[in-house]
């Protein structure tokens, strides 16, 4: 088992290109089992969760073939379903991501049936798969739940339908769409998730050949069709690998070149750093941050659905405010059990007390650096940047949470000038 060893006081300065979205990448890559075609997929980021999808998507009977990027970052990946070698995504594979529900809505829509294990993942609250499964039903899909499997069938295909999802699910928004591209007839979701990845799978699906209108809004439209084929597709960039590399700018007062990013995408975050004193310059896909002034203000943020202030910014933002001039409010709506790196971040002299769903963070002179546990994967990052303010050293373990969903973390800080190293147990 690996940690992470931080010692803390350095000024972050230099460049660090943005890597491809985890949680865009995902759901495109079970689009691919939508079409016998091949599917292209490039700036695909290598991390844990790639290659756990991988291997599920591998075990229905796809072919992946990984190659080097083009020379803007990522690997190109080629998947090819060109038939379904088995419905079944068994528990062994799904219950190490959430995300591997994804293939349920493709497996529906193009072979009638699927059986998916119930999924496991980061234990940071509930995040129920009813919302998917009760959209699917209004698709015409029979949903059974035996000996924790999902048990779905579409005899007669799946067909076009009105879906008014209770509370917003970008999941849920992902596979119902997905599987909707193939039913017969026109389907109505609304009230679904409009985050910036949810506009990428619609791109990348309607140069499959779907026909999908309204995304990124509250409404999608889409007609289905018979059959999609393949396509080309970049995956868009890691808007929360951006503003965790922007907090640790922040953090450490120094100054960071973001590249291959794009800033149109984290107005919330952009928004909550000026508010903290923190400037952000944008010039073609290129991202400046810099401090304003020497100490960081406190603000109050409240995490909510895109285009809100994202919760998968929360701890990384909580690390930032222990460090500011005053006290700080962070109100968590999404997640009921995400801070969880609050008594982690105490461990290292934060100031910090729960109300319910909400943190008051006060800010300290110094925060000093501890031996520390990542509970999930937004949890670990903000471990690494509080470890970079710290005095001291600071080591924090289970970092395979990161491995999920920060590509080369440790070389691209390193490079800016942190002391910071991988180091074996």
């Amino acid at each position: 088992m690996e940690r992470i060893r931080v010692r803390g006081g350095r000024r972050l300065n230099g460049t660090i290109q943005i890597s491809g979205a985890k949680n865009a990448a995902l759901p495109l890559m079970a689009a691919s089992l939508l079409t016998p075609e091949a599917l292209v997929l490039s700036n695909v980021p290598k991390l844990a969760d790639i290659a756990t999808l991988a291997a599920l998507l591998a075990q229905h009977g796809a072919d992946i073939d990984l190659s080097q990027g083009d020379g803007a970052g990522g690997q190109t990946m080629t998947l090819r379903a060109a038939t379904i070698t088995s419905t079944t995504a068994p528990y062994d594979l799904v219950r190490k991501m959430r995300a591997s529900v994804l293939v349920l809505g493709p497996l529906l829509a193009r072979c009638h049936q699927a059986r998916v294990s119930l999924p496991g993942g980061c234990a940071i609250g509930t995040r129920p798969v009813d919302l998917h499964l009760k959209a699917l039903e209004q698709l015409g899909a029979r949903i059974e739940l035996e000996e924790g499997y999902v048990n779905a069938s579409a005899p007669g295909g799946l067909k076009g339908g009105h879906v008014r999802f209770p509370t917003v699910s970008v999941g849920a928004t992902e596979n119902v769409m997905m599987a909707a591209t193939l039913a017969a007839g026109e389907t109505v979701l609304e009230n679904v998730a409009r985050e910036p990845e949810i506009g990428d799978l619609a791109a990348c699906l309607i140069a499959m050949g779907a026909r999908i209108s309204g995304a990124g809004t509250e409404r999608i439209v889409i007609q289905g069709v018979a059959e999609l084929g393949g396509a080309h597709h970049r995956v868009m960039a890691d808007r929360i690998e951006t503003g965790t590399y922007m907090a640790a700018a922040a953090i450490t007062g120094g100054a960071l070149t973001l590249t291959h990013t794009n800033a149109d995408t984290l107005g919330a975050v952009v928004d909550a750093l000026a508010a903290c004193g923190v400037g952000v310059a944008r010039q073609n896909g290129t991202l400046t941050v810099s401090p304003r002034s020497d100490a960081i203000s406190p603000t109050d943020i409240s995490t909510q659905p895109y285009p809100g202030f994202p919760t998968d910014m929360q701890a990384q933002f909580m690390a930032l405010l222990t460090t500011a001039d005053g006290a700080s409010t962070i109100n968590e709506t999404i997640f009921e059990n995400r801070f969880m790196h609050v008594p982690e971040l105490m461990r290292m002299g934060a100031n910090i007390s729960l109300q319910g769903h909400t943190a008051v963070v006060r800010g300290v002179k110094q925060l000093r650096g501890a031996p520390v546990m990542a509970t999930d994967l937004r949890a670990s990052v903000s471990l690494v940047l509080a470890g970079l303010a710290a005095e001291g050293e600071t080591t924090v373990s289970r970092v395979y949470h990161l491995d999920r969903g920060y590509e080369h973390l440790v070389e691209k800080l390193a490079a800016c000038g942190a002391d910071i190293e991988r180091v074996a147990d």
